[in-house]
């Protein structure tokens, strides 16, 4: 027969977010907006200038060693060039001037970026450039007497240049710092050490003129860069925030939903016993009372009503029943109890105890099973189980004088089925979901349909589940509706088997082999 794809059963919602507990809610809510905020960062942003403030002054106190170091190579070239003492003066003079920007950075670097005064730290570290480069405006002062002008100027200029790219370099987070750290001393060196006569010269000065916008060109794309670094930065700690808070409402829903569960257990393992007694009181009085065991009642109303009440204490065990299974399955308290067993002996055992009610709504059944099936290896109280849920279902959603059809037989894979068709009103394809949910009805079954738990098809499912089997439920409206139980090639025993590996037989298998 054909087989259909398993049909997902509706989950329930989770509720993630204890509205009970209002400082946890406000906690969760104020990490994700600090994190949108740390993601919205822009420059203007007074959070984003002092990170890029703390940024600078961290790069600026790594590389502190690296300008006196400059500074070092000038003074031991120009001391070996013939420039003299006044090298030496410069060199210690420059070197106090940059202590200043060090100093300051490194003061900055040690503040927590958020008590990081943006305005005043821009200035501040605006002036320490300027001072720092005041070294270099009073290198072109420095005389050297062995030399000629053309190759001070030179000799000038190339150094001029390697210190404004450095500068570029290590002070791109900051915009602003290159230009305002050599702005004097380029125009110093325009105007003091320049002879404006000489071609060569003259190139000197639009070179290292020139150089001041191109290298703050540069440095300005460096700072865009650090600007992305800073902006995937604070996207990977956003990202790790949000990680952290679901994973902290995921951890707070785990634990109240394990409370849940426990809770409920808790009251249905006390509850089920004491349901059960009254219950069994009921029973046994009413139907005492319905058949004048003790005497005749002389009220026929009264018999009528103990039959009544004898009919609800009835549906309502079975109820009590089915929530009780349904609950140990989802425990996984319950344990099966695995034997060989033969499917078609147990189907004709249940189509027999269903007789009665076939009878009473004129219901034909038509059963097809195939010959020879091997035994399967199952519990036995759940296969009827499952075969007694199905079939109730179709009795239920047949109408007076329909017709029923049973079939057992093999799956394309290599395992057994047990299929139960109706001739009731069938599923609409959108609601066949809330019919496999715990408790779900379709629309058109509750109106057609005898009162019902909904709990059988989810019983069944649980069951199969247990198995490694599977439910298929197809259903057409006005055309009734097909179940499939299906059980797994696995469980199928082999007919022939070596000696003494063959599984305990029940004595019910015996009698149907």
């Amino acid at each position: 027969m054909d087989q259909m794809t398993p049909t997902p059963s509706m989950t329930a919602d989770k509720i993630i977010v204890d509205r009970t507990k209002s400082h946890r809610n406000s906690d969760v809510s104020r990490a994700v907006r600090r994190t949108r905020d740390r993601l919205s960062q822009t420059a203007g942003n007074p959070v984003y200038d002092r990170e890029m403030l703390s940024l600078h002054a961290k790069t600026m106190t790594s590389s502190a060693i690296a300008v006196p170091l400059l500074h070092l190579a000038i003074t031991i070239a120009g001391v070996f060039s013939g420039f003299g003492l006044g090298i030496l003066i410069w060199a210690a003079v420059s070197i106090s001037f940059y202590t200043v920007l060090g100093y300051y950075a490194n003061k900055v670097a040690k503040t927590r970026t958020e008590n990081i005064n943006v305005t005043r730290t821009s200035r501040n570290f605006l002036i320490a450039h300027a001072v720092s480069g005041l070294g270099w405006a009073l290198l072109p002062l420095v005389n050297c007497p062995t030399c000629g002008n053309q190759q001070i100027s030179i000799i000038l200029a190339v150094v001029l240049l390697i210190a404004i790219a450095a500068t570029a370099i290590i002070a791109a987070a900051m915009r602003g710092a290159l230009p305002s750290a050599f702005f004097i001393p380029v125009s110093a060196y325009a105007l003091v050490s320049a002879d404006y006569t000489d071609p060569v010269n003259l190139i000197l000065i639009a070179l290292v003129v020139g150089s001041l916008p191109f290298f703050s060109y540069v440095s300005s794309h460096l700072n865009r860069s650090a600007v992305l670094m800073m902006s995937f930065r604070n996207e990977k700690d956003g990202l790790i925030a949000e990680l952290e808070t679901a994973k902290s409402m995921s951890d707070e829903a785990r634990r109240r939903a394990e409370e849940a569960n426990l809770a409920k257990s808790r009251f249905l393992a006390s509850m089920s016993h004491e349901l059960r007694t009254p219950l069994n009181a009921i029973l046994g009085f009413s139907e005492v009372i319905a058949g004048e065991v003790l005497g005749p009642v002389g009220n026929e109303s009264y018999k009528e009503y103990a039959r009544d009440i004898n009919t609800s204490g009835h549906h309502l065990l079975n109820l009590i029943n089915e929530i009780l299974d349904l609950s140990r399955i989802e425990a996984g308290r319950y344990d099966l109890k695995e034997e060989a067993i033969t499917i078609p002996y147990i189907v004709e055992d249940c189509c027999h105890m269903i007789a009665l009610k076939l009878r009473t709504k004129e219901i034909k059944v038509t059963q097809k099973i195939e010959e020879n099936l091997p035994r399967i290896w199952a519990d036995e109280r759940s296969v009827r189980q499952i075969t007694l849920n199905l079939l109730s279902n179709a009795i239920k959603f047949t109408p007076i004088g329909g017709e029923v059809f049973v079939s057992v037989g093999w799956t394309a894979g290599g395992g057994q089925y047990i299929s139960i068709r109706d001739t009731g009103p069938g599923i609409p394809e959108d609601e066949i979901p809330i019919v496999l949910s715990a408790f779900g009805q379709g629309s058109i079954a509750i109106k057609n349909a005898e009162q019902g738990t909904g709990l059988g098809l989810p019983i069944v499912q649980a069951l199969l589940d247990k198995h490694g089997g599977s439910l298929n439920l197809r259903s057409k409206l006005r055309e009734g509706t097909v179940a499939t139980a299906i059980f797994p090639a696995s469980r199928v025993l082999s007919e022939i088997r070596p000696t003494g590996s063959s599984p305990p037989i029940n004595s019910r298998a015996k009698k149907s082999a």
